[in-house]
């Protein structure tokens, strides 16, 4: 896939390439990969990136090392599987109030999505992981897709579409869609429900785009069902990764910016539209609540040394239900005006966070 260079004017263009942040050190190292394909696949263009929270460089680092090299006008893509908070408000409001203080034009492309590239890289992962596995049909193997889970009831039902998908493409008997946090149901019981449909085989897939606390989390939860269940085979698919298809998608995003092709889902929209049980939160301020996490420095209790924001050792899991700061719960004291309580905090297979403090709940999105 190539970028429509011709769509350029004789203006210097870059990219920014916006992360959520992860304290997981292998999760950063897997974006900054990515970052780098991608500027191998622009060689025209300078390509930079930033996060939110938890990592370095922070965006508005990125955004200064393009101004650096001339760039006259950025090409902001968000590194999101799908448009919740963090695509909707956090990340816009970063990149707007830097245009305004520095004068920088900022064009702001939209999520990956559901894409058709993203289902097929999504289908080489789940292929990968069965054709290592033993034979097993496909009408007695059971999908278990994990989204990341967020506030935003649009982002956590593309989830389902995604699932949908796959189970129709590779025909499997039955497919779920469970959440790794702040909707439900979630990793633990969603597999619980599932193992007593009776099925041989369920793969489990985490539909995130890098490695961090919460895909370590999923297998944990995997591997506890799986004991409690010999009966049944378990099959974990690797996350999507630097996949080719998950870049080609990129490019396209790219492209859509510079053709001015860039349109979100609003019809969906909890801040647009009078969606079911969020009607209150219609028209809400785009603000950000990542400034007191951005490029996070402080003393770890874990490993006992100033924290750059990624001291999580890949394989190393953070004990569930532990209390360690680096569990991404937002509760940090902030009282996050634009979040409203999740309408569904006391749902039995919700997150108890949302139970503890539902006025500020974590409303992190899918990141990777």
């Amino acid at each position: 896939m190539t970028l429509a260079l011709d769509a350029l004017s004789d203006r210097k263009y870059g990219v920014l390439i916006c992360g959520h942040g992860s304290r997981n050190r292998l999760a950063v190292e897997e974006f900054e990969g990515l970052a780098q394909g991608l500027k191998t696949r622009l060689p025209d263009l300078p390509v930079e990136y930033g996060f939110l929270e938890f990592a370095q460089p922070i965006l508005r680092e990125g955004l200064d090392r393009l101004r650096t090299q001339g760039v006259e006008k950025v090409l902001a893509i968000p590194a999101m599987l799908f448009a919740a908070g963090h695509a909707k408000n956090d990340i816009p409001s970063v990149l707007n109030t830097y245009s305004a203080e520095t004068g920088l034009e900022i064009d702001y492309g939209r999520e990956l999505g559901v894409d058709r590239l993203m289902i097929a890289a999504a289908g080489a992962r789940i292929r990968e992981a069965l054709e290592a596995a033993d034979p097993c049909p496909a009408e007695e193997t059971l999908l278990v897709v994990v989204g990341r889970g967020s506030s935003d009831p649009d982002a956590n039902s593309n989830v389902a579409k995604v699932t949908r998908m796959l189970v129709e493409g590779f025909g499997f008997g039955w497919g779920e869609t469970v959440y790794s946090g702040v909707t439900f149901p979630l990793v633990d019981p969603g597999l619980r429900h599932v193992v007593k449909l009776g099925f041989k085989r369920i793969v489990v897939f985490p539909y995130f785009l890098f490695s961090g606390v919460l895909v370590s989390r999923i297998r944990q939860h995997t591997q506890g069902v799986a004991e409690d269940h010999p009966d049944v085979e378990f099959v974990d698919a690797s996350y999507l990764g630097d996949h080719s298809f998950v870049l080609d998608t990129f490019l396209e995003r790219v492209n859509e910016v510079l053709g001015g092709e860039t349109a979100m889902n609003c019809s969906l929209c909890k801040y647009r539209a009078q969606v079911l049980g969020f009607e209150q939160e219609v028209g809400l301020e785009q603000t950000s609540h990542h400034h007191h996490v951005e490029g996070l420095m402080e003393a770890c209790d874990l490993c006992e040394r100033e924290c750059t924001g990624a001291c999580q050792p890949d394989g190393i899991p953070i004990p569930l239900g532990g209390a360690h700061h680096h569990d991404h719960h937002h509760d940090h004291g902030h009282e996050h005006g634009h979040h409203h309580p999740y309408p569904h905090a006391d749902h039995p297979l919700g997150p108890s966070t949302l139970r503890r403090a539902s006025s500020h709940e974590d409303t992190s999105e899918a990141k990777s």
